[in-house]
């Protein structure tokens, strides 16, 4: 890239501004990466904030354009463009991009940011941009390699500002200064003791408030929320939300200072339990779209449909078992769909609030009865309309009273029935070790579909002397 084009991007930087990304100016950067309009494409980005950077280059169409316009950045914008980009598009990137490159860009990044892209290079090119790094932020990219990705210690950075607790007001804001110029998202100062265990917590607040020749240990809070490093991502979650925190220090076991979690981390955490949530939900694999072939991603899925399939012969068997009763009234096929697929959403609704729930920490396997019977007391509301509404139109359509009394009532009873299930399947689960998501598959709604037809069919057969 010609090196005006480079100094035009670095010298706007302070002056970005919010700017939608629509269809129009997706079009028009296209068109410009088709006609190799470098300074035009510039013109457009030097406005725009690395995240929507990002996200123009996922928009586009292939990877050789999304390869053309990022090495258009500079390295100080590269860097963080390269973090947003979606993980299969970058994986082109990280392949073809000179490792001289790589560790430019990785080197100017936070820690955390930093072992994200080195996890995800493969092992020789990886090795070559540690090798090549500066020493020390080599040696804390590979400290955090260390830990599972989805932990504590996986999710944390290394740059932290910290004192001693014998330490003045005026020399920690001298390392909060120095920390500042190269790093983003400074909310506390951690204070260790001489063998760097966590002691205290002060904020920046606090900080400008006091004289500079007083003692930090004197203003430091010495009741903080700390987190160890092998502590799940969703509960380091779980800990934001409760204690409202935008800083949360991570030790080791024996409180020796580690890291620290910012809140922005906690919101790429929960964006990714909430999609691993859905994904299961629906049997499938949260990244398996980017970075699975079409035959692993069928292998992957193929056990949860003939689960469906066993269940749903289930169904077929219980059909066939009350076909007498369907050769008599024939109109009895026509409302089976209905109430099988009413009752079945409503015990995947009533199974993803409360898997949600148990994620977010709404939900506590101690008081298992609270979302079961806020569930009950919903669907008695759903059941009652839903069967209200259905037995009317059977009354009518069948011509008696008896036929829109055994369609509402089945409809009642099915949707009751299968929200008691779908919330009380997933506490079970839970309370046995496993994971609730995966009791909410997509066995839940053929499951539910059962148990529909089996109500529906048996009052049918009950009142069938009244139906015929």
């Amino acid at each position: 890239m010609p090196d005006s084009l480079e100094h035009t991007i670095d010298e706007v930087q302070g002056r970005r501004e919010l700017i939608e990304v629509d269809d129009e100016l997706m079009r028009d950067i296209e068109e410009l990466v088709r006609s190799r309009s470098d300074f035009l494409i510039l013109n457009i980005l030097q406005d725009l904030y690395p995240a929507d950077i990002a996200h123009i280059i996922n928009r586009l169409e292939t990877d050789e354009e999304a390869e053309y316009v990022f090495k258009l950045l500079s390295d100080d914008v590269a860097g963080d463009v390269l973090i947003d980009i979606d993980e299969s598009r970058r994986e082109h990137l990280l392949h073809v991009l000179p490792q001289e490159k790589l560790t430019r860009l990785v080197g100017q990044m936070d820690s955390d940011d930093a072992a994200d892209i080195v996890a995800e290079l493969p092992e020789e090119k990886a090795e070559e941009v540690l090798g090549t790094m500066d020493v020390e932020d080599s040696s804390e990219v590979q400290d955090l390699l260390r830990y599972d990705e989805s932990t504590a210690g996986g999710i944390m950075a290394k740059e932290v500002a910290v004192v001693k607790q014998d330490d003045t007001i005026k020399q920690a804001i001298r390392v909060v200064r120095r920390m500042a110029k190269e790093h983003k998202n400074i909310y506390n100062v951690f204070v260790v003791d001489d063998n760097g265990v966590l002691v205290g917590v002060v904020s920046l607040q606090e900080l400008l408030l006091h004289a500079p020749n007083k003692r930090v240990k004197k203003l430091m809070s010495p009741e903080f929320v700390s987190v160890d490093t092998d502590v799940d991502q969703e509960q380091v979650a779980q800990m934001f939300k409760r204690y409202d925190i935008v800083s949360l220090p991570v030790t080791d076991k024996s409180g020796k200072l580690v890291g620290r979690i910012t809140v922005d981390d906690i919101v790429d955490v929960l964006e990714e339990e909430h999609e691993e949530d859905v994904a299961r939900m629906v049997g499938s694999d949260a990244d398996e779209m980017e970075r699975r072939s079409p035959a692993e991603i069928a292998w992957l899925r193929l056990p949860w449909i003939l689960i469906t399939l066993l269940i749903q012969f289930l169904a077929g068997y219980v059909v066939h078992r009350y076909s007498v009763t369907l050769e008599k009234v024939i109109l009895l096929a026509s409302f089976m769909p209905i109430i099988s697929a009413l009752s079945g959403n409503t015990g995947l609704q009533a199974a993803a609030i409360v898997v949600r729930g148990l994620a977010t920490g709404h939900v506590n396997l101690a008081r298992w009865w609270i979302p079961i019977r806020r569930q009950v007391q919903t669907t008695l509301i759903l059941g009652a309309a839903c069967g209200a509404i259905l037995g009317l139109i059977g009354g009518l359509w069948h011509g008696t009273v008896a036929f829109g009394i055994v369609v509402g009532c089945s409809m009642f009873i099915s949707i009751n029935v299968s929200g008691f299930i779908g919330s009380a399947t997933p506490l079970l689960s839970k309370r046995l070790g496993f994971d609730p998501a995966v009791t909410a598959g997509p066995f839940e709604t053929a499951f539910q579909d059962v148990i529909g037809i089996t109500i529906f069919l048996t009052i049918a057969t009950l009142a069938l002397q009244w139906l015929t």
